[in-house]
């Protein structure tokens, strides 16, 4: 089964239909390059910092196909020889629910009205152990050739920087996924924001992001598809664990480790035990922080 659909000519097609075919051109497998350059900053004292870039071999695999949910999980292949799994998108055709992040791992996840989300895509990113990362609902746009969507989202720190700042800690993501003819495009137009406690948002710098996928035969991430049948049953019992803890409404606070170690390392250990989504439930409980706990991260 091919991993890739190509969009056709809107007009012989449903818009919902052009829209599917667009993020599902999202998946394949792609040699990627990350570059990300500060821009402006309102401060003359700011020090601009180094310009990131970097590259990476990545499939994009479609494990959810469904006619309002689309979800693609993102492998990275290391040296032609390792797995590492990514991040993952799911989309959700006329969505109500999305979270929003506010600031030290605190999401508050509210209902959209239904006549806001009209004809709209909701893409809910997600991180390496599946816990929220961002989401946002806009309507993708078919004009003149081009098919993009495009949204702003606050989110945590991006991986590149959460180890090595700690100047910000909310990004504002201007976010457009443009299909091209050799693959597509995630460009960002992004604000890093000091959020203080009563709400007031500061402005530290803006920068610019290119994520450019190029399209490759699918056989030089075949190590990846392998290595998903290996482990996407286990991956499915994290997913619906996670719909339960996600099943809310009001604000869900993560803790960063308990009894000193991070979330990644207790599904390690589950997945060699080959444990449930109850068992996994279980241990994601233990991260979701007590209202003594939030007031601990928080700094109340």
């Amino acid at each position: 089964m091919p991993l890739t659909l190509s969009i056709t000519v809107l007009t012989a097609q449903t818009k919902k239909e052009a829209d599917r075919q667009a993020i599902l051109d999202m998946c394949g497998c792609y040699d990627i390059t990350f570059k990300y350059t500060e821009t402006f900053a309102p401060s003359e004292d700011y020090e601009k910092k180094p310009d990131y870039t970097a590259s990476a071999l990545e499939l994009a695999l479609p494990i959810i196909n469904g006619n309002d949910q689309i979800s693609i999980q993102h492998l990275l292949v290391i040296n032609d020889s390792t797995v590492i799994k990514h991040w993952r998108q799911d989309w959700l055709y006329e969505n109500q629910e999305v979270f929003h992040y506010e600031k030290d791992n605190n999401w508050t996840f509210s209902k959209l009205p239904s006549d806001a989300v009209k004809g709209q895509w909701t893409q809910k990113v997600h991180q390496v152990d599946d816990s929220p990362r961002y989401s946002g609902s806009a309507s993708w746009v078919h004009v003149d050739g081009k098919h993009f969507w495009e949204n702003r989202s606050d989110s945590p720190l991006p991986r590149r920087e959460y180890t090595k700042r700690s100047d910000y800690n909310v990004m504002k993501r201007g976010n457009r996924h443009e299909i091209t003819d050799y693959g597509w495009v995630h460009e960002q137009d992004n604000d890093k924001i000091v959020r203080k406690e009563d709400g007031e948002a500061i402005l530290l710098a803006q920068e610019k992001g290119m994520n450019i996928y190029k399209k490759v035969d699918d056989q030089k991430c075949q190590i990846a598809l392998d290595w998903w049948q290996g482990h996407k049953d286990f991956w499915a019992e994290v997913r619906t664990a996670w719909d339960q803890v996600y099943d809310r409404e009001g604000n869900l606070t993560l803790l960063k480790k308990v009894d000193d170690k991070p979330l990644y390392k207790y599904l390690h250990a589950l997945e060699e035990e080959r444990a449930n989504s109850s068992q996994v439930l279980e241990v994601l409980n233990r991260f979701v922080a007590t209202t003594a706990e939030q007031n601990e991260v928080t700094g109340k």
